[in-house]
């Protein structure tokens, strides 16, 4: 281990990954994936968990590749993150960039149906039934002012 040289970046999922990290953490760099599913990922291939990613070799890295891969094939409907999509009535695990593009989509589809979620999000206002006469403000105060 001392002899090999470590890889400062290592490339899973087309998401780069800091090499320096143990592989359980390491992979929570990846969009979708926190640490319980990295641990099931990770005792999935049979690769210690504590061993820095670094210092994985081809194989190791192909691995996990193909683990992650075929996560939802492997794991009950309760452990993905896209319970019965609204378009295919599947369980789906997103995962990097297709986590943001679907939000994106679900979002434009409540605004489209006009849905009082999408009006909020068109406004920019709260939508899960927090308050909004004191807190949520942003941008330039107008009206009131202190008095000097």
């Amino acid at each position: 281990m001392a002899d090999e040289e470590i890889r400062h970046l290592v490339r899973i999922m087309d998401t780069d990954l800091q090499g320096n990290q143990p592989v359980i953490y390491a992979l929570t760099g990846i969009r979708g994936i926190g640490i319980r599913t990295s641990k099931v990922i990770v005792d999935s291939t049979g690769i210690d968990p504590k061993k820095v990613i670094g210092y994985l070799s081809d194989e190791d890295v192909a691995k996990l590749d193909v683990a992650i891969g075929n996560f939802e094939m492997n794991m009950p409907g309760w452990m993905l993150n896209r319970q019965m999509d609204p378009v295919t009535g599947n369980d789906k695990h997103l995962l990097g960039q297709d986590i943001l593009l679907t939000f994106r989509e679900d979002i434009n589809n409540l605004k489209k149906i006009r849905a009082y979620r999408g009006l909020r999000h068109e406004r920019g206002l709260k939508c899960r039934g927090q308050r909004t006469k004191s807190t949520g403000r942003r941008g330039s105060t107008i009206g009131v002012s202190k008095k000097k």
